[in-house]
């Protein structure tokens, strides 16, 4: 198991952890700051520093699987290529320290949030999302046409008014009693626990409250400048709204 210490603290950026193991799919480890592609949301890159000084690059992150293809509890950490000798050296119990590309991360908790603001401009389910650190999409089920400045303005009034986000959990029971909460036709949050983590945007006025496993800004001004870059229709039913960084 590891503990995903990135679930209580998104504003961490290295940690101390230990090795649990190692194989051709990718290093685990006891702890991590890296979070795992999931929920739309692009893997974490970084390296693990050595204990001899030496670098090992990580170019992504992924949730473990079982045998039968079901997630597990364990990170996976996947080495960048052609570290060969780095990885021959590496065993179970060694210390290593985890150190996030804070710069990538940032940018994937800032459209993250912008994404939680964009299901608030438009108030219909989602049957897709990717979130990168360059551009965020998301895939809405709906048949009338969006406008590109009108979300673009409403994105820019809600960063600037500064709106706090706050990270809590609910339990499976309360998330039954609300479907509604969920937003997404495609992925559905995990449960198992008998709780599930929930991100609130908004304080005395609520803008967005749903299920959410991703990392996320503390402050939606803290986004910063984004636009809608483009509006499609990919199908009958279906508007996909891409977010951009501002030029």
């Amino acid at each position: 198991m590891t503990d995903d210490l990135f679930r209580s603290d998104a504003y961490l950026r290295d940690c101390e952890a230990r090795i649990l193991r190692v194989d051709e799919a990718g290093i685990v480890l006891d702890r991590t700051v890296f979070y795992p592609q999931g929920g739309g949301q692009a893997g974490d890159s970084g390296r693990l520093l050595l204990p001899d000084g030496r670098e090992l690059a990580i170019a992504d992150t992924r949730k473990a699987k079982d045998a039968e293809g079901r997630p597990t509890a364990e990170i996976l950490h996947v080495p960048a290529p052609e570290q060969a000798d780095l990885l021959a050296g590496l065993k179970p119990g060694d210390a290593v320290t985890v150190r996030l590309d804070w710069e990538r991360r940032h940018k994937l908790m800032r459209f993250h949030t912008a994404t939680h603001l964009l299901c608030h401009l438009v108030p219909q389910p989602v049957n897709g999302c990717s979130i990168t650190p360059e551009y965020a999409r998301l895939d809405f089920h709906m048949t009338d046409p969006l406008d590109k400045e009108l979300l673009t303005a409403g994105l820019a009034r809600l960063v600037a008014a500064a709106h706090p986000l706050t990270v809590g959990a609910i339990t499976d029971d309360e998330l039954d009693a609300n479907p509604a909460l969920v937003k997404s036709m495609s992925v559905q949050p995990p449960r198992g626990t008998g709780t599930v983590r929930t991100v609130r945007i908004g304080d005395a006025e609520q803008i967005d409250f749903q299920p959410c496993g991703g990392t996320h800004v503390a402050n939606t001004e803290e986004i910063g400048a984004v636009v809608v870059t483009k509006i499609e229709k990919k199908s009958a039913n279906s508007r996909r709204v891409m977010l951009g960084w501002a030029s």
